[in-house]
């Protein structure tokens, strides 16, 4: 495969789990009965896309790397929002 076919695949790949890690944080309802349930899971998505920026960061272009560090940005938001009601 071509390299830049690879940094364009990283780069969607951190930027598909950037958003299902938002939507997964979106829906969020601490009052239903599987808050836990969902929060586990959405600490898995926050994770899995922490990862995959991670690794477009080794291969991004500028502007990819710009986009990345604003998804990881993000990404620590919802961490930090989390953490607050935990």
């Amino acid at each position: 495969m071509p390299y830049h076919k690879n940094k364009q695949q990283a780069f969607e790949a951190a930027q598909q789990g950037t958003m299902e890690a938002k939507e997964w944080y979106d829906h969020l309802v601490k009052s239903d009965a599987d808050y836990g349930s969902q929060l586990h899971h959405l600490k898995q998505e926050v994770n899995e896309a922490f990862e995959q920026i991670n690794n477009a960061l080794e291969v991004a272009s500028e502007k990819q790397r710009k986009q990345l560090e604003q998804f990881r940005h993000d990404l620590q938001e919802i961490v930090e929002e989390v953490n607050m009601y935990e």
